[in-house]
């Protein structure tokens, strides 16, 4: 199959990241008014945080994750079908698209708190009462987010975690206060930071 290029155009560019934002807001501002709790992770959370070191370090992200309590599904669901979200199983994860012709790639994507996504991961993710109020919404603790990075440990995870070494908000001090294998990981990346 031949893929059709489209001109290159910065007000598409701009118009991708507009909606990533639009689509946090709107969902985490639904998440508020019903009373749900909640917590922004991903790359949306990392973002966040390296933007209060140096705004220029920030990378972009595509989706929008959130971190809930599985009992808050129904009321998250609820929420999110107000603000045009539809549920949806993918894979056996729970993700909210964007309305009833959404795509998995711009969805928002669900974890939840004190559980594991893959049943071999080191640790189970944080509470959501480890976060934190940003301007617009709630956003994961920077401990409760090294620790998912670290635990997920994809090749984006490495990235986001080499940004906040960079950045200077995370370092091998970092390391000792990690249950292994986490601190080993993070040890790893500060050993080999380009690879």
């Amino acid at each position: 199959m031949l893929t059709v290029l489209k001109p290159f155009s910065l007000d598409r560019m701009i118009l991708a990241v507009e909606r990533v934002r639009e689509r946090l807001l709107r969902a985490t501002a639904a998440l508020e008014a019903a009373g749900v709790d909640y917590a922004v992770v991903g790359g949306n959370a990392v973002a966040a945080w390296i933007a209060r070191v140096d705004v220029t370090a920030t990378r972009t992200t595509r989706d929008v994750g959130l971190l809930l309590r599985r009992a808050d599904l129904d009321a998250a669901s609820t929420a999110l079908a107000l603000a045009g979200f539809t549920h949806r199983r993918v894979s056996g994860l729970d993700e909210f698209l964007d309305g009833p012709d959404g795509t998995v790639r711009d969805a928002v994507h669900v974890v939840f708190a004190g559980e594991m996504v893959r049943p071999d991961e080191a640790l189970p993710n944080p509470d959501v009462t480890e976060s934190e109020a940003a301007d617009h919404y709630r956003i994961v603790s920077l401990e409760a987010l090294v620790r998912i990075k670290l635990t997920a440990y994809r090749d984006k995870d490495r990235a986001h975690l080499r940004d906040l070494l960079e950045v200077g908000l995370i370092d091998a001090g970092w390391c000792d206060r990690l249950p292994t294998p986490l601190g080993d990981r993070l040890q790893a990346l500060i050993d080999s930071p380009g690879g």
